[in-house]
């Protein structure tokens, strides 16, 4: 696997810091690429607000990484929406068939990493188009587990935020 930067997202929610990654010398993180591609394709603006606000409002202001919104195991990480229905409190979750993926990686109720994704168009992983950034995000999410395991990756104070192992927000992996 090639370099890559783990980066802030978005760190201004109340319960959830969002993270991503960007490849050495892209000039777009991987999220940003996901979400760039869908909120102006023909068929795809709501569903890709719909996601947006699930990530920002559902889990990073309302639940935190609850791991009933991180319920579709897609091997090393999971796909975004929840699947199936969902309740929380008072809020119900409930998405059939919605058509697009957002492969994360959750590290704790505080912090999850978001990769890219696409449009769920086969009954598999193996079998849709998503099979690429399936694959690459499940790549991106071991190689980030090892560095948290090994501590050439650590939750830092406060709980959440990622540093390297001398305490810098610079992740190069």
């Amino acid at each position: 696997m090639n370099i890559f930067a783990v980066k802030i997202w978005d760190d201004e929610r109340k319960r959830c810091t969002f993270y991503t990654v960007q490849w050495d010398g892209a000039s777009d993180n991987e999220t940003d690429k996901f979400f760039a591609k869908y909120e102006n394709k023909p068929g795809f603006e709501k569903v890709s607000q719909q996601l947006l606000s699930f990530i920002l409002l559902s889990i990073g202001d309302d639940h935190g990484a609850v791991d009933a919104l991180f319920n579709r195991f897609e091997n090393e990480v999971t796909g975004l929406l929840v699947q199936g229905k969902v309740r929380l409190g008072e809020f119900t979750y409930y998405y059939p068939s919605f058509p697009l993926r957002l492969y994360a990686l959750k590290i704790t109720e505080e912090i999850v990493v978001l990769f890219n994704g696409g449009e769920k168009d086969g009954q598999t992983n193996q079998t849709s188009s998503l099979n690429v950034k399936w694959t690459e995000a499940c790549q991106f999410a071991t190689r980030i587990l090892e560095a948290l395991r090994t501590g050439e990756l650590m939750i830092g104070e406060p709980h959440r935020k990622l540093t390297d192992n001398i305490g810098g927000e610079e992740i190069i992996l």
